[in-house]
């Protein structure tokens, strides 16, 4: 049973934590990395949570920016100039997950039920660029979780951008070798032994076709999926035994799929990605933002009964 101190901010290992209520909701957010620390319906998790002394070993929660997933070797052109960014995946010799995910971003707007976090990513050696994130987190007894990540180019040249963020969905920590999952995406990125991609394929010539609900059981998941609809989709993971659901809606063309083995497969990570890995690369789906743009992704995180009630 994870447990939290009963004022609403504190500094801890994660930064100021604030806590927020709604409905049957109960959420926790950090500012370290502007992440979801934690999130209850009707008394059970549905992410997998993180105490506030806990440093994530999985990137729990943690906000994107400003890029998802691997570059590989740290080393991008844009604009005919080669950037070589810092290795902090020095197994696959990637540059992981963007800069925000270990900085304590500024609370610029709490209450009961919000929290917005802000980051300036200043210019620096391999991202020359300027930009300003915002992450609004907002809980709904209607609709769950709510989450904003707007980022905006205060620079005066284009700047390559993408974004995800790293929610373990959970059936209240029961494994997820006893879920069903439903993906709604038609292809999966394939990798090699370093996690870069190596191409597409239909998810069924992998074993990895979850358009129809099915069992997760021993299945070691870490891809990225595409093929994805261009409406509002939703990645829903059920437990049979205890009739709980968790569900990720969101409008991304991308999202990665990991089993948390590295957690005990007490969850699954569900990203929704603007951008594949090494989109910074391959510029499949990369976002460019021009001086004075601004780019927003949104998603929202609920709990329901199993079928619904």
């Amino acid at each position: 049973m994870v447990e939290y101190p009963s004022a609403d901010t504190y500094d801890a290992a994660n930064g100021t934590v604030h806590t927020l209520a709604a409905g049957d909701y109960r959420a926790t957010v950090f500012s370290s990395g502007a992440a979801l620390g934690r999130l209850i319906w009707r008394g059970h998790d549905i992410v997998v949570p993180v105490t506030a002394s806990e440093i994530p070993i999985a990137y729990e929660g943690k906000t994107l920016v400003p890029w998802p997933n691997r570059i590989a070797d740290g080393r991008y052109s844009f604009r005919d100039r080669t950037h070589e960014l810092p290795i902090n995946e020095h197994a696959t010799n990637s540059a992981l997950h963007g800069f925000g995910c270990w900085v304590n971003w500024e609370t610029v707007e709490l209450n009961s039920c919000e929290a917005t976090f802000r980051l300036h990513c200043l210019p620096r050696y391999g991202y020359p660029f300027h930009l300003i994130t915002e992450v609004t987190y907002r809980l709904t007894a209607d609709r769950g979780l709510c989450t904003e990540i707007t980022s905006t180019n205060v620079g005066a040249s284009p700047a390559p951008y993408g974004a995800s963020s790293h929610p373990y969905l959970t059936c209240g920590l029961a494994p997820v070798d006893e879920c069903i999952l439903t993906v709604p995406a038609e292809r999966v990125v394939t990798v090699d032994d370093r996690l870069l991609p190596t191409g597409t394929v239909p998810g069924g010539e992998v074993d990895l076709d979850f358009r129809e609900a099915r069992a997760v059981g021993p299945l070691q998941i870490d891809h990225a999926f595409g093929g994805l609809p261009r409406d509002e989709w939703e990645v829903v993971l059920r437990h049979p035994g205890a009739g709980l659901s968790a569900r990720l809606t969101a409008t991304a063309p991308w999202l990665q799929i990991y089993t948390g083995d590295r957690l005990g497969r007490r969850g699954i990570a569900v990203e929704p990605m603007t951008c594949p890995p090494d989109a910074f690369n391959s510029k499949d789906d990369l976002i460019v933002l021009e001086s004075g743009d601004h780019h927003t992704l949104r998603f929202r995180i609920e709990g329901s009964f199993w079928p619904n009630t």
